[in-house]
């Protein structure tokens, strides 16, 4: 029940659900308190109301955002307390007295100050907006000034009204005492710092401490292109959640040939790109980017099918490439839109046949094989668990736009194959990930989710208690504890080196602090390792676990894991490469002829129906090599996905790369010269017209004289 409250309320948890609740029950409280009247009732009331608005704050909490859609946002709620209170005194008798006058002049006024205070606040925020955001990029041609502090800014229009308690505890005080004198202190208290606070902002609007002009940065980004002169880009736009299909392809970017950048369109994306030395240009204007000189790119590359792709397909200079962030059987993988890159890269020959299956209008000549480079990470099996009991990953993927009851086996399958995993008559250990994106279309698919957590949860509960497993969680307490200690070091030292720049800089001023620094990228990717080492280190190999956010990584998931259960997606190609056995279920009731036909990852897999009975097959699979008849299915199936082992897929990825440059060089020499010849052919006849030589005839004699010269030399 508590579950279903949260999803309807739209919070977080459950501590955000009783804040949610104290402060909708604390307004009418408060006023009933007005109107008995009872002072100290209204005080309890409104003082619940303050704290329960504060901690809702601090969670960005969904449910406030929702507030401010039904006129009861952050402003209104402040002005009814400070309005139910100055009935309070009406109800008291004081309506004639000067605390009253003086209260709701202090509370006029307080208003009348809110709003230069909001105009400074948003006027500094949009001078130190500028058109672009950058990382590795040297913006050393403008000036930067530090970011004003935190303090002023941060929630700037939730400290201001906050700024009335002094106010409100005064009159309550005054009122309780008799003494006027509290009230007309706690009014001078808010108002003056309402005026403190506002007088404050005026120095961050002087020209030294704003961002530099439009003209001045897109000028130094000009400057940079033309010295940088980048011939590869990756190009990105999309979702707060889809960070990840850019960070999959930044290593790749590290790798290949030539001079790689990354441009994005979304600044809240910047934020979320792990650590990399690739120059990044954010560019939210579209008019901006189509302003800027990108002529020397040859190769752009698109992990997305998104509509602002077309502000980069539009420059014919370049070759426009769609590479995907996921290979897999799903309809999105044979997009029709992908026919208007000039090529569409793929891991393997299925990619290719899919293509041709679909007949979507993207020719088989335009489809390039070259591997998932992304894949370098993956383990392949040794044939035997890594621990005294098998693990098993179950990784569904999410239920899709469109609904489909086989796009996700959370809906159908999900408690089914949970509930097998974790009473398996040979135990195992159960690592579940969901897939970011649970829940999104499909609130079922999050409540499911939710109930999947809390089975894992109870599951460990149970064998923590089991005395089977006592002796072993005995023994392995001192070396947890050591592994979480580690933990806590590692996670310090990289939020220190993860943002750089000194603490509390906006996106301007990391813009330009924000170079590439070798030593310390090389520090963080070491500590990374370090990282996920310490984390599967920190619980026992008996501990079912539930892996949420962005680490560890679902590479690292499958290097722990001895098998895996999923859905058609690209998380199942992806596994293939590990050569482990897998299982993924037909959600949809196809049938397991039938399904294996409609999608090719699944031909060495164990198929699951919805009641998951087959999953003993997988388990026996993952136990004994001699019980998994699919392993020699599953390394045919691999090369089909991926391709070969050799050469490897970076080196395929930047083959394919540098050959598509050639061609978009020799795309560009031909356009030249076409257009080198029409203007000789203009000139010819303007030579005529004035009876002279013709400059082609001219310039004929010129090369003929020359390569007699040549001939003569040699």
């Amino acid at each position: 029940m508590i579950s279903t409250a949260i999803r309807l309320a739209r919070v977080g948890s459950a501590s955000e659900l009783a804040a949610a609740v104290l402060m909708g029950l604390g307004y009418p409280c408060v006023m009933l308190a007005a109107l008995l009247p009872n002072l100290w009732f209204f005080a309890a009331a409104g003082a619940v109301t303050y704290v329960a608005d504060w901690y809702l704050h601090q969670k960005d909490s969904y449910l406030i955002n929702r507030l401010s859609k039904v006129r009861a946002g952050l402003a209104i709620r402040f002005l009814l307390r400070q309005l139910l209170l100055v009935l309070l005194l009406a109800r008291e008798g004081s309506a004639d007295q000067p605390l009253f006058y003086a209260a709701v002049a202090c509370f006029l006024l307080f208003y009348g100050l809110q709003a230069p205070q909001g105009a400074l606040a948003t006027l500094i925020r949009l001078r130190r907006t500028m058109p672009v955001v950058t990382r590795n990029i040297d913006l050393n041609a403008v000036r930067i000034p530090d970011a004003p502090p935190q303090a002023l800014l941060n929630r700037s229009a939730e400290k201001m009204l906050h700024l009335d308690i002094p106010a409100m505890a005064g009159v309550i005080a005054a009122v309780a005492s008799g003494r006027n004198v509290i009230g007309y202190a706690g009014a001078a208290v808010t108002l003056g710092l309402g005026l403190l606070y506002t007088v404050a902002l005026v120095p961050h609007l002087r020209r030294k401490r704003r961002a530099p002009a439009t003209g001045a940065v897109l000028k130094a980004v000009g400057t940079w292109l033309r010295e940088y002169q980048p011939t590869v880009a990756l190009y990105f736009s999309g979702s707060d959640d889809s960070a990840y299909q850019v960070n999959m392809w930044l290593e790749t970017m590290e790798q290949i040939a030539g001079r790689p950048v990354i441009i994005m369109r979304e600044r809240t994306l910047v934020q979320k790109l792990q650590p990399t030395s690739v120059p990044i240009l954010c560019v939210p204007g579209g008019q901006h980017l189509m302003a800027m000189d990108l002529s020397s790119i040859r190769v752009t590359l698109y992990p997305a099918n998104v509509g602002k792709n077309i502000h980069m397909l539009r420059v014919p200079t370049m070759k426009h490439v769609f590479i995907g962030h996921g290979d897999s059987d799903k309809l999105a993988s044979v997009n029709p839109f992908s026919k208007v890159y000039d090529e569409v890269w793929t891991a393997g020959r299925a990619g290719r046949d899919r293509y041709a299956l679909a007949d979507v209008g993207v020719r088989d000549e335009d489809i390039v094989e070259v591997g998932r480079p992304q894949l370098a990470p993956i383990r392949t099996w040794t044939g035997t668990p890594g621990n005294p009991i098998p693990t098993v990953l179950y990784a569904p993927t999410w239920e899709g736009w469109d609904n489909n009851p086989g796009n996700t086996s959370l809906l159908l399958a999900g408690e089914n194959i949970m509930r097998r995993l974790l009473n398996a008559p040979r135990p195992v250990r159960v690592i579940y990930k969901p897939h970011p994106f649970t829940g999104l279309v499909d609130k079922k698919a999050k409540a499911v989710d939710e109930r999947l957590q809390k089975m894992v949860a109870a599951a460990n509960a149970e064998r923590a208690a089991d005395p089977r497993w006592a002796k072993e969680i005995t023994a392995a307490r001192p070396s947890h504890a050591s592994a979480r200690a580690e933990l806590t070091r590692v996670e310090a030292r990289i939020a220190q080196l993860a943002a750089p720049g000194r603490k509390g800089g906006d996106e301007a001023e990391e813009s330009r602090v924000s170079l590439a620094d070798p030593h310390r990228l090389a520090e963080i990717k070491r500590l990374r390792a370090e990282w996920n080492d310490a984390y599967w280190r920190s619980f026992g190999w008996w501990e079912h676990k539930v892996v949420t956010g962005a680490e560890p990584k679902l590479y690292d998931c499958f290097n722990e894991a001895d098998g895996m259960v999923s859905d058609i997606s690209s998380v199942v190609s992806d596994f293939i490469a590990s050569g482990k056995p897998y299982a993924v279920t037909d959600s949809a009731g196809l049938g397991a002829e039938e399904f294996r036909r409609q999608n090719t990852a699944v031909r060495a897999a164990v198929i699951l129906s919805n009641d998951a009975v087959e999953l003993d097959e997988l388990l026996a699979a993952v136990a004994d090599p001699a019980a998994d008849p699919l392993a020699g299915e599953r390394k045919r199936l691999k090369r089909y996905l991926l391709g070969p082992d050799e050469p490897t897929s970076i080196e395929r990825f930047d083959a394919a790369v540098r050959a598509l440059a050639a061609r978009a060089e020799a795309r560009n020499d031909g356009v030249a010269q076409r257009l080198a010849g029409e203007r000789i052919g203009e000139l010819d006849q303007e030579a005529e017209g004035a009876g002279e030589e013709p400059v082609g005839a001219a310039l004929d004699t010129v090369a003929e004289k020359g390569a007699q010269e040549a001939a003569a030399a040699r």
